[in-house]
């Protein structure tokens, strides 16, 4: 077979398949130029989940005719003056957009530039361009779509239902009026407003997307360094979810999903929350232009950084001293789950409910054999209650719960969850000062184990004995261990020996234990802390919320779960309709 030189139709259609994916690349290519357009205000249109339609209006500087013919050429861009690749500041600047998109479907460009006396329209299908035609068109550019894919049959059988597709593509859009607030964004499929963003501040546009709960329970983040600066917002730990789909990263202004700022998220919140759950964040990575290199993936999702470990440290450092400076906060939505799990007696389905709750507040039911007010419990009634932010504790509920009093609510802790974070961050503290006290055993303590799990441990028994837990093998299928980390108590050992085990079996072989300090830390603490269905007394439960509030991350455990939910008065006034 002889080489030979592809047709111009034939090269447009390989370089569409790089660039169009779905509709939501075509959405994301055209409101990318729509911004550089200096666009104020972008209304997109998307029918049939793009199949039919995709329509992007703006009010940016629009193109004059000859700019329109050459938009549909190859490689022809006003996004780069001075042809150099190493300062790219535009979100587009290769060229390919319109000509691969023209080159698979039926496109229609219309713009007009402001202060011109009349606006043009080009259209192209299937790769061929037709003349430019005047057109009555107000300042700035609409472009529309039609049979999207109609020139490449197979590219179309593989598109989802268009539900799906035209929900990748408000993802699109979400993601791009993120990270410029100040544009106004408009998505409609033919019949409705699937998204309307007036011009904001950027917590309120976050929070516009990614629900109150976010804008509510975010940190804000601001950190600079070596010329990268890091802003936005990251979620408190206790808002997480099961997937990562509320994650949204940007590099100068570009949505990317980048391996190495995930990890970098990863590893801010590694000892914060348990390994399946992931937090909320929307951030936003400023790097000079010529430190970093965006033309390294056909859909620019990807980036490369000149220096990738500066970039890691600076996320990492931003969000665990924005975490920090959060002190034992948690998130609201433990308290609104709180509130939502609590139905009021007097509203109960049934004739009686129904009565006691038409008669309103001012209906007292008498207590049969009750002549005079019971005593009040005699718990320690100093300090007072406004002298703590966790309050004073005034009680105990199933040997688990602790029942505090604040100034103007009550907070409800989780005694397990508390006191395991509290471990925790001993564990760490006693770490980096130089290593845990360790308490020998009177009686060693002989855990039974599969071979491949002792074979993990023993190989790791040295890194193991710094942080305090000495282990010798013993015999096949067993060790035994010696000495414990003095801090966590009366622990679980066999427990604990187990799952260290099996932690060991999904780590890098290689990795050092002090690199896997979070996790390591995080598994001895839940066996090492004061476990539900044990009685505390006043003082001890006072203790454990005084260190609370000393203890930084203590509003969540070593697993993400709240330790503890706040319930103003006013919110129990509600319930009993006070209010």
């Amino acid at each position: 077979m002889t080489l030979r030189r592809l047709p111009e139709s034939v090269i447009n259609r390989i370089a569409a398949g790089e660039v169009v994916e779905r509709p939501a690349s075509v959405v994301k290519e055209l409101v990318e130029n729509a911004i550089d357009a200096g666009a104020e205000r972008i209304e997109v249109v998307v029918r049939d989940g793009g199949r039919a339609l995709i329509s992007v209006a703006d009010d940016g500087h629009g193109m004059t005719p000859g700019e329109l013919e050459l938009a549909v050429e190859r490689h022809a861009t006003s996004k780069l003056p001075d042809d150099d690749l190493s300062s790219i500041r535009t979100l587009g600047f290769r060229g390919e957009a319109l000509p691969s998109i023209g080159a698979v479907g039926r496109l229609t460009i219309t713009s007009r530039p402001p202060g011109a006396d009349g606006a043009w329209s080009l259209s192209v299908e299937g790769g061929t361009a037709g003349a430019v035609r005047p057109a009555a068109h107000p300042p700035g550019t609409r472009i529309e779509v039609r049979d999207l894919f109609f020139a490449t049959p197979a590219r179309l059988k593989f598109l989802k239902a268009p539900r799906t597709e035209l929900g990748h593509a408000v993802e699109a859009v979400n993601r791009l009026a993120m990270a410029h607030p100040g544009i106004g964004f408009s998505l409609n499929d033919g019949s409705r407003d699937l998204i309307r963003l007036a011009p904001a501040e950027r917590l309120d546009r976050l929070g516009a997307i990614m629900g109150g709960d976010f804008a509510d329970n975010a940190i804000a983040i601001d950190a600079e360094r070596q010329g990268l600066r890091l802003t936005g917002h990251a979620g408190l730990p206790t808002l997480n979810r099961g997937s990562p789909a509320r994650q949204f990263l940007f590099v100068n202004g570009r949505p990317v999903r980048d391996r190495l700022l995930v990890g970098a998220l990863r590893g801010a919140y590694q000892d914060l929350l348990a390994a399946d759950r992931h937090p909320l964040v929307a951030l936003f990575l400023g790097v000079p232009a010529e430190q970093v290199d965006v033309n390294v993936h056909p859909a620019k999702t990807e980036v490369r950084f000149r220096d990738p470990a500066g970039v890691r440290s600076l996320i990492v450092g931003a969000i665990r001293h924005g975490l920090a400076e959060a002190g034992h906060r948690a998130s609201t939505t433990t308290a609104k789950a709180a509130l939502g799990a609590v139905r009021p007696w007097g509203r109960q389905p049934g004739a009686a409910g129904r009565g006691l709750a038409d008669k309103g507040a001012a209906y007292h039911a008498p207590l049969p054999d009750l002549e005079t007010p019971p005593a009040s419990p005699q718990v320690a009634p100093e300090p007072a209650p406004d002298a703590y932010p966790l309050g004073v504790a005034r009680g105990q509920l199933h040997e688990t719960y602790i029942i505090a009093q604040t100034s103007d609510g009550i907070v409800i802790v989780d005694q397990h969850a508390a006191h395991e974070r509290l471990v925790h961050e001993r564990l760490k503290s006693a770490l980096e000062s130089g290593g845990v006290p360790r308490q020998g055993l009177l009686i060693p303590e002989v855990v039974e184990l599969d071979e491949a799990a002792r074979e993990r441990l023993c190989a790791r028994a040295g890194e193991l004995a710094e942080l305090g837990l000495a282990i010798e093998p013993f015999g096949a299928g067993a060790v035994v261990v010696r000495e414990m980390p003095a801090l966590l108590g009366e622990a679980d050992i066999a427990g604990l020996v187990r799952d260290l085990a099996d932690e060991l079996d999904g780590a890098d072989g290689a990795l050092p234990l002090k690199d896997r300090l979070g996790e390591v830390c995080a598994t001895m603490a839940c066996h090492g802390s004061v476990r539900a269905g044990r009685r505390l007394n006043a003082e001890e439960m006072n203790a454990l919320l005084r260190e609370m509030e000393a203890t930084p991350h203590s509003g969540q455990c070593s697993h993400g779960r709240p330790t503890y939910i706040e319930l103003k008065l006013a919110d129990i006034e509600k319930l009993f309709g006070r209010r």
